[in-house]
C-alpha cells in the first residue's frame, strides 16, 4: 500500500471524531510496541494517522499529537513511559466495540486487508 493509496482512501472516507481517536490510539499502540498488526499494516496506519492528525477527535486531547511527533523522532525512556500511559488512557476511553468496529470498517473499506479465519491477533 503506497502513501498515495492511503491519501486517496483518506480523501474519500471521512472519519468521525471517534474514528480519529481510534486512529490516534492505534498510533500510540504502534509507538509503545504493543500493536500486534503485521509491519505493513502498521505502516498504513501511520500513514493514515498523518492524514487525519489535524482533524478533531471526540475523547482525546489535541496535545497528544505533539507527544506522538516527539516519540516518532526520538523516544527516550521517559517519553516511552508517557506514550504507554497515554495509550492506556486512550484504550480505556474508547470502548472495545467501538475500536473493533473501526478496525472492521477500515478492513471492509479496503484500507487494510480483510481478516482471514486463521487471524487471531487483536491488532
Amino acid at each position: 500500500m503506497t502513501p498515495e493509496h492511503v491519501a486517496a482512501w483518506a480523501a474519500t472516507h471521512a472519519l468521525s471524531p471517534i474514528q480519529v481517536d481510534c486512529t490516534v490510539t492505534v498510533m500510540l499502540k504502534i509507538l509503545d510496541g504493543k500493536c500486534k498488526m503485521p509491519e505493513p499494516e502498521k505502516v498504513v496506519m501511520a500513514l493514515l494517522y498523518d492524514r487525519i492528525k489535524h482533524l478533531p477527535g471526540q475523547l482525546l486531547d489535541a496535545d497528544i499529537h505533539q507527544l506522538i511527533e516527539s516519540a516518532r523522532n526520538c523516544a527516550d525512556e521517559a517519553l516511552k513511559d508517557l506514550i504507554y500511559e497515554k495509550r492506556l488512557l486512550a484504550e480505556t476511553s474508547i470502548s472495545r466495540p467501538v475500536m473493533k468496529g473501526f478496525k472492521a470498517l477500515i478492513r471492509a473499506e479496503g484500507l487494510l486487508p480483510a481478516k482471514t479465519a486463521t487471524d487471531h491477533s487483536d491488532d
